[in-house]
């Protein structure tokens, strides 16, 4: 039983008088009468960021994971609600810490705490644990679904994908990277820059979105689950980073490390679909929003992922992505 299995089997069942709930099927949730985009993320030490992490770095990355599911809806961030189970030997330092960091991030996004609670664990050797409610406007044209897509539509993607992997990789020492790429895919998994601005400008042009943070691959799955269609991914046009190029050059199977780099997790990058017919629209919103973007593939008939070498030939994909409890 699988994370997703546990989420549509079991819980989305109490989402069936609720509509703005879309059935636990996206990212978010839209409460109409307040007209409010709404999501939540839990993050917990030894899973989603390394337990010696600086504090400040933690409190931060909590908050830009939030804003990337926001960014991937086209909703404009307005705050937050907080929860914080801290371990049994934890310092004033260390809060004081923590709310330094997102005090910072606050000031960047523009966004304030509402509310929230905070306790200790009872228990011995229990890890930080955090979770956070994040609330913003949704745009003029719309919450952008993670359904809604089309038959033809093409695939993009903002940024390089992997690096967080790779970045975490770099960080428990599994692979000597040069000075300058280790520090940039370390901070790309320390501090991922969800993608606002470009989020705001392909509301109404994209069909369907979602954010990059379970994998490339199985948040593609995700996404095209929802339109009942299947995603087909080029695996050269995936875009890397200089330190991505680096490590799959270094890798003796090429199409074997581009798949491990498309499986990998905490990218939080916007995927999505939009008609071909709209190509210079979504070049024209990448450069307003100064944010890369990457054609990859298109939706087709059928379900599931290919990953697709140079010659159109399915790739084996060993780890689709990340999924908390095929990982107990």
């Amino acid at each position: 039983m699988g994370e997703f299995d546990i989420i549509r089997e079991i819980f989305a069942p109490l989402t069936a008088n609720t509509p703005g709930a879309y059935n636990l099927a996206d990212d978010a949730a839209f409460l109409e009468s307040q007209n409010l985009v709404v999501t939540k993320d839990l993050m917990v030490a030894g899973v989603h960021f390394l337990a010696k992490d600086p504090p400040d770095l933690v409190a931060r990355k909590l908050i830009r994971a939030n804003l990337s599911d926001l960014a991937a809806k086209g909703a404009k961030p307005v705050g937050y609600f907080l929860g914080c189970v801290w371990p049994q030997n934890v310092k004033r330092d260390a809060i004081e810490q923590f709310a330094k960091g997102l005090a910072e991030d606050h000031e960047h996004f523009r966004i304030a705490l509402y509310g929230g609670d905070t306790t200790v664990h009872a228990a011995k050797g229990a890890p930080l644990t955090l979770s956070a409610t994040f609330f913003g406007a949704p745009p003029k044209q719309g919450m952008t679904r993670r359904s809604g897509a089309a038959l033809g539509d093409d695939l993009y993607v903002s940024g390089t994908i992997g690096d967080a992997g790779l970045g975490l990789m770099a960080l428990r020492r599994e692979f000597k990277f040069t000075t300058v790429d280790k520090a940039s895919l370390a901070g790309r998994y320390h501090l991922p820059e969800p993608r606002l601005v470009l989020g705001t400008a392909l509301a109404g042009l994209a069909t369907a979105a979602i954010d990059v943070s379970d994998g490339l691959i199985a948040d593609a799955g995700h996404l095209a689950r929802a339109s009942g269609l299947r995603a087909e991914i080029d695996a050269v046009a995936v875009p890397r980073s200089q330190g991505a190029a680096y490590w799959v050059a270094a890798q003796q199977n090429r199409w074997k490390a581009l798949a491990t780099l498309s499986g990998f997790g905490d990218d939080y990058e916007i995927l999505f679909a939009a008609p071909p017919a709209m190509r210079r629209s979504v070049v024209m919103a990448a450069k307003a929003s100064r944010t890369e973007v990457s054609r990859i593939g298109s939706l087709t008939r059928g379900d599931g992922v290919l990953l697709l070498d140079e010659k159109g030939a399915p790739i084996l994909v060993p780890e689709t992505g990340y999924d908390h409890f095929s990982k107990r």
